[in-house]
């Protein structure tokens, strides 16, 4: 079994433990695809055991934050305990990196966040990445509200980023 395939079984199981992929595929489709299934952060071979180490560090200060409690603007409801999102109450299925951006723009709601911003909170490393990664996981996010009728939501600051509307009536 792949990486790829072991990351969405383990997270389709309910598993929370981070998940850093350590591998070869280096395109930015794989890595984007090893976010998406699951992963917390994605390195590619060969690496300097310095930035395995700081990646480590990062992720484990992630999941020390506290998960527990909800998030509300409006109908959308955000259980960071159980790791679910709801649209008026309709379930909404998002990847862990979804899910971290979502939270991101909630607990912000209404303040214009820059994309560098975004990336240091959402991947907590210098990301040296695709420009345009916190573009496609915006992009991502406004599709899966859009099929429940939350088109608008997240709004684009034209020059800075992105921002989570005060309203989402």
């Amino acid at each position: 079994m792949d990486g790829f395939t072991l990351a969405r079984n383990a997270r389709a199981e309910g598993v929370q433990t981070p998940i850093l992929m350590l591998t070869a595929r280096d395109a930015v489709e794989d890595r984007v695809e090893g976010l998406n299934c699951g992963a917390d952060d994605y390195l590619v071979k060969p690496f300097v055991e310095e930035e395995l180490i700081a990646r480590i560090t990062a992720i484990l200060r992630r999941a020390d934050r506290p998960l527990l409690g909800v998030v509300e603007v409006g109908p959308l409801r955000i259980d960071l305990s159980g790791r679910s999102v709801t649209y008026n109450g309709e379930p909404i299925a998002l990847g862990a990196t979804e899910f971290r951006l979502l939270e991101f723009l909630a607990r912000n709601v209404g303040i214009a966040l820059s994309r560098t911003q975004i990336v240091e909170r959402i991947w907590d490393y210098d990301f040296e990445g695709s420009s345009n990664i916190v573009d496609v996981y915006v992009s991502q996010l406004r599709r899966k509200l859009k099929k429940l009728g939350a088109n608008g939501v997240i709004e684009t600051v034209w020059g800075i980023g992105y921002r989570l509307r005060n309203s989402l009536l």
